[in-house]
């Protein structure tokens, strides 16, 4: 009997405690979701738990340690850049943050050049064509040039 009463009171804290903790990391809360499918958006909730979308839907199940209210706003899983010229940026800034902070999650380049493979005569004509981006090392390879 005295077991029963404390394999309640264990089951009844463990219930507390999972109602009491956030389910997930952040949830966006009241954004037009556009899931990339090309159906019209609709509102709803993006949950994220660690690096993951683990609740897409009208309304998430639990509370995120961050909320995040998107009322008016539109929330996708990122966008495709389908023609790219970060070729030079991306290696002055590897983390892709001119884009990322756009919502661009995926880029195609190499549409008419590309930065390699490449010869090391094409590599010294790169270099002295050179503009606003300079890269001393890094073409094809992480060699200097």
């Amino acid at each position: 009997m005295q077991l029963h009463r404390v394999m309640i009171a264990l089951l009844l804290l463990l219930l507390w405690s999972c109602t009491n903790t956030p389910e997930y990391d952040v949830v966006v809360r009241g954004g037009m979701i556009y899931d990339g499918s090309g159906r019209p958006g609709y509102v709803g909730d993006v949950a994220v738990r660690e690096d993951r979308i683990a609740c897409v839907g009208a309304k998430a199940p639990a509370e995120g340690r961050r909320e995040i209210a998107a009322h008016g706003r539109a929330v996708a899983p990122g966008f495709i850049n389908r023609l790219s010229w970060s070729n030079e940026s991306l290696l002055i800034d590897g983390r892709g943050q001119g884009d990322l902070r756009q919502g661009v999650t995926l880029e195609v380049m190499g549409e008419g050049e590309s930065m390699g493979p490449l010869t090391p005569a094409m590599k010294q004509d790169l270099v002295a064509r050179q503009g606003d981006f300079k890269v001393s090392g890094g073409l094809c390879g992480h060699r200097r040039v």
